[in-house]
């Protein structure tokens, strides 16, 4: 009965990776870093690398050649966007990934020559402590942590499919980004995340300020949307009619 909150509360760690790479999260640069390796660590997710990942995306947000995003293609008919919602595609993208980076350095354009040991030491650390994790209590990870991951999953892909999906390729922040109009409970999990547009636009604003930040954006934002399912339902019909 509680798996399946407990995995929605598990994957929006990744809200809570996201906050903390951009070091807005906490006062001190180590609270930051350091709760960005438990989130990572929760979500399969190489702090260091998915901070390199993340900047790349603000950088260059709907550049085709150079936003790492777009790698991963948008769901085109319903039946792709049945298979991106159950997260699968996702969980088997970051597993590759941080597999990829232990055995070697990543050469991805977006990360500098400086920070790929670094990387691929953190992935092998990662890895190990997987492995302890996984030898010494298997049961007890696998119903407190892996299902519930397995469950939460189609809740974020949902809910980060509305941040850029069927916006404009253009390089205009307040119209390739999308806010999306929820309630306090889902605001609060994905660490306010919902007001992405001011985020993307201004990253600089800690996640505490967009509220107050957003009645100033406000005016300004070309994209929004009235809630995730709302959205979601769109997207579909979009799909189900060809694009």
């Amino acid at each position: 009965m509680l798996m399946l909150p407990q995995g929605i509360l598990l994957v929006f760690l990744f809200t809570a990776l996201h906050e903390t790479i951009h070091e807005t999260a906490f006062r001190t640069q180590q609270l930051n870093r350091a709760l960005a390796l438990v989130a990572g660590s929760a979500t399969l997710l190489s702090p260091l690398h998915f901070r390199y990942f993340h900047f790349a995306h603000h950088h260059f947000t709907h550049d085709p050649e150079r936003d790492p995003e777009l790698a991963t293609p948008s769901p085109e008919t319903p039946w792709q966007y049945v298979w991106y919602l159950t997260g699968l595609p996702d969980w088997y993208g970051r597993t590759k990934t941080l597999l990829k980076t232990a055995v070697r350095e990543p050469d991805d354009h977006f990360v500098p020559l400086r920070a790929r040991h670094r990387i691929t030491k953190q992935a092998r650390a990662m890895l190990l402590f997987y492995a302890l994790v996984l030898l010494l209590a298997l049961p007890t990870v696998l119903w407190v942590w892996l299902l519930p991951l397995l469950l939460g999953g189609p809740f974020l892909r949902a809910y980060l499919l509305a941040e850029h999906h069927l916006c404009p390729h253009v390089s205009d922040m307040l119209s390739n980004t999308r806010t999306t109009f929820t309630n306090r409970l889902v605001r609060w999990v994905a660490w306010n995340m919902p007001y992405h547009t001011e985020h993307h636009a201004y990253p600089a604003v800690p996640f505490h300020n967009l509220p107050a930040f957003h009645a100033i954006t406000a005016p300004h934002l070309r994209e929004t949307e009235r809630g995730y399912t709302r959205f979601n339902g769109r997207m579909f019909s979009t799909l189900q009619q060809g694009g």
